[in-house]
């Protein structure tokens, strides 16, 4: 036993990490990360702004944009998918609650948050405050954060999440406080406060993952208050110097008890957090998605149809089991998405578990709870054996009303780092997210500009097409007001 007194005797969990972390912030350039982290950084822009926009139509979103709209804010930076402006504050607010609003967001697995909606809304807002900026500026800002964001997640890692903490609202706040501050060209020591400002807003709780729409603003607020982190640090205000490495009050001494640190500083411009980024082709949370892969894989090779299937078994890590294995209830949209119970059984019906079979009106579809009273899921300590790194592992067992039983064990997920999704893929994501609320020659326009876009001169061009006309959204508003009854919910989810 510890017999200090003091926590603040404790020694340091990696001392001067946040001005180690700072420094690199704001002195990173483009040129210093090799041709593979741009292509990728590339491609995280763009699954960002198909998330953005298809978001921002979601009956959440729109309540969010609502109060905005209604509290005002200086016109200098816009709400995609919409003709709203507002500050850039709460236009991250809205753009980021939008990014992560339908469980789409890319994913880094190690920090166990999603780095592209706290950081592509953050660094475009700003440079529109700015009056625009060239691509490669607003890259080498989203790249800061994805670095320095993601390190301080994965060093948190599972001990946060298992204390109760959506990592998104908390680690993803230094992401965004990181591309904020890279975006205003904050020197080392305004860095460095900026992100001891974030660190203490840091906010946000796991059970909303079980039904409250508060889950994705948990996305926006960090990514709000990691704006204005770096706006008052600009303006001399003062956070904590050591908000990371602290022994008491300290972030990951107070979020995570038993951090991982040998990441967190080690290899800074050599080893690149974003290559470890993965993607999201089923819009569940990234947990369940080897099992929604090994259920697809065994129904295909196998011919199987929903109606063959008599049970379904999953064994999984003990993160996934309390993530995502709790009895499933028709109470949102949002449980639907975190639950693997219904993912499996939409899956099995469907063939896929995108957008549409997220709708409202499948919530208590007789035929999707039929199928998932016939799945459970266990603890595999084999899986928990391998480590944090292959948490999203499981084995997945289909018996069939005749008598046949198929197993398969999956180890890595399509779209993740080591089954990589191609540029095509992200971009065939991002034309099904887009269709509804875009032209296609808009839709063209942008993946153009976000494939060239080291070579952009003004991302206010980008942004252009990010935007809706106000007379679409206005109908779009009068069709589905943000404080009607759950009907509305439905539809505009169709």
């Amino acid at each position: 036993m510890n017999d200090r007194t003091h926590p603040s005797e404790d020694a340091p969990l990696s001392p001067d990490a946040t001005r180690t972390l700072a420094l690199f912030g704001a002195g990173l350039r483009l040129r210093d990360a090799p041709p593979a982290v741009l292509q990728q950084l590339k491609r995280c822009v763009l699954d960002a702004l198909g998330c953005c926009v298809f978001g921002a139509n979601l009956p959440w979103t729109k309540i969010v944009a609502a109060m905005i709209e209604e509290q005002g804010g200086r016109p200098e930076a816009s709400i995609f998918g919409t003709s709203i402006r507002t500050s850039a504050s709460f236009a991250a607010l809205a753009n980021c609650t939008a990014g992560h609003a339908f469980e789409l967001d890319d994913i880094h697995r190690a920090a166990i948050f999603h780095p592209n909606s706290v950081t592509v809304p953050v660094a475009l807002n700003l440079a529109e405050r700015q009056g625009g900026v060239t691509g490669r500026a607003l890259l080498t800002a989203i790249l800061a954060g994805y670095e320095v964001g993601t390190r301080i997640g994965r060093a948190a890692g599972q001990a946060l999440f298992f204390r109760g903490f959506h990592p998104q609202g908390t680690s993803g706040t230094f992401a965004a406080a990181a591309t904020a501050a890279r975006s205003l060209g904050l020197t080392p020591v305004q860095t460095q406060n900026a992100l001891g400002i974030a660190g203490s807003q840091a906010a946000g709780l796991m059970a909303a993952q079980e039904g409250a729409d508060v889950k994705r603003f948990h996305s926006g607020r960090a990514a709000q208050s990691g704006v204005y982190a770096a706006l008052l640090a600009q303006r001399g205000f003062t956070g904590i110097g050591d908000i990371v490495e602290a022994p008491y009050g300290g972030f990951l001494s107070s979020y995570a008890g038993a951090p991982d640190v040998s990441r967190l500083v080690a290899d800074l411009r050599a080893s690149w957090e974003v290559l470890a980024v993965g993607f999201k082709m089923h819009a569940a949370v990234t947990s369940i998605h080897t099992a929604l892969d090994g259920l697809r894989s065994i129904m295909d090779e196998n011919r199987l149809t929903a109606s063959d299937i008599d049970r379904i078994d999953v064994a999984v890590s003990s993160l996934t089991h309390k993530h995502c294995a709790w009895p499933y209830n028709a109470k949102s949209v949002t449980s639907a998405q975190m639950n693997l119970y219904f993912g499996l059984a939409v899956m099995a019906l469907d063939g896929q578990a995108f957008v549409d079979q997220y709708r409202a009106a499948r919530l208590s579809d007789p035929k999707v709870l039929a199928l998932v009273n016939r799945i459970e899921a266990h603890i595999d300590p084999a899986i928990d054996a391998r480590g944090a790194e292959h948490r999203h592992a499981c084995t997945i067992t289909v018996t069939t009303h005749d008598g046949r039983s198929v197993a398969k064990e999956v180890l890595r997920r399509h779209g993740g780092p080591e089954s990589p999704v191609s540029a095509a893929g992200i971009e065939r994501k991002f034309r099904a997210l887009v269709k509804r609320r875009l032209p296609n020659e808009t839709a063209d326009k942008i993946i153009d500009l976000v494939n060239d876009l080291e070579h952009l001169d003004d991302t206010n061009r980008l942004v252009a097409l990010l935007r809706i006309s106000a007379k679409k959204h206005d109908t779009a508003r009068r069709r589905s007001r943000p404080n009607r009854a759950s009907s509305r919910r439905v539809s505009s989810l169709r």
